[in-house]
């Protein structure tokens, strides 16, 4: 199995996690899950992050071919339109996007927004398969958290998105539009059946109490031995009662009303209106 090079970045306001994975071949590069800084107080956005990525890309000589999202994400804002204008590289997202976008475009009134995906480049089917150099990126569908979630498997890497955390942290919560835990322990399932050397990096880390410094990258074997939520022996139903019970206790994420409203523009910001200013809406007693 290949061995594609992986270089993390950690976003310590959103505890996101962005992926530079690499052909050594070719110097072939995907960006997974690009972050464009934004400050909920002014509403403004910052490139900082995508900055920090271009600058490895451009010295360690990486060509990007593609910018993919695991989904559309509800606790930080993508960078795929900023770093698609810059270098050229597509954007890549699962197919069922359209259905997100068609819950959320509703939920905002955004009658400005076409639901056909038309925003991405490319909508990955399940099982789908595309080059990076002289690798290839298989596209796994993993809904459960989100309907469109994908699981992007290069070599012996696996791009998880949200399905799991750290193994002393657990699973992702399934209390959005479209979210299904029955679905999500699916998908956490035909992700734990991979080769158990299989290279795990998680879309996000909360450093679990008891634990002194943040982590994203864990394996098979270690997940399947280890996490809180879907270790081997876990059942179904079991699983299905305590991601339930679990997610009433949770808060909505506090970047949730912007970051799906440009998220599913793939991060392009709305139209400006006219005074030159573009706006995300606030729905009042909605959600």
């Amino acid at each position: 199995m290949t061995h594609p090079h992986v270089q993390s970045f950690f976003d310590t306001t959103t505890n996101s996690v962005s992926y530079v994975v690499s052909d050594p071949a070719t110097n072939a590069c995907a960006i997974i899950d690009p972050v464009l800084d934004y400050d909920a107080v002014s509403g403004r956005t910052s490139r900082r992050s995508a900055e920090s990525l271009l600058a490895f890309v451009r010295a360690e000589g990486l060509t990007p071919h593609w910018l993919l999202e695991t989904h559309a994400h509800a606790d930080h804002v993508s960078a795929g339109h900023v770093l698609r204008q810059e270098t050229g590289a597509k954007i890549g997202i699962g197919a069922r996007i359209v259905e997100v976008q068609k819950t959320f475009g509703s939920l905002f009134n955004m009658k400005d927004l076409a639901t056909d995906g038309r925003q991405f480049d490319r909508l990955f089917a399940d099982g789908e398969e595309i080059a990076l150099g002289k690798m290839k990126i298989r596209v796994m569908h993993t809904p459960g958290h989100t309907p469109a979630c994908v699981t992007y498997l290069v070599g012996d890497a696996a791009f998880i998105g949200d399905t799991m955390f750290m193994p002393d942290y657990g699973s992702a919560r399934v209390d959005f539009p479209g979210g299904n835990a029955a679905a999500l322990y699916k998908s956490v399932r035909k992700i734990l059946a991979l080769p158990e050397s299989t290279r795990i990096f998680c879309c996000h880390d909360y450093k679990a109490p008891g634990r002194d410094k943040f982590a994203w990258e864990t394996t098979v074997a270690q997940q399947r031995r280890a996490n809180l939520h879907v270790r081997d022996g876990v059942s179904e139903d079991e699983f299905v009662a305590m991601r339930t019970a679990r997610d009433k206790t949770l808060n909505m994420p506090a970047l949730l009303i912007p970051a799906i409203q440009l998220n599913i523009r793939a991060g392009a910001l709305p139209p400006a209106e006219d005074n030159g200013v573009a706006y995300v809406k606030v729905p009042l007693n909605a959600i």
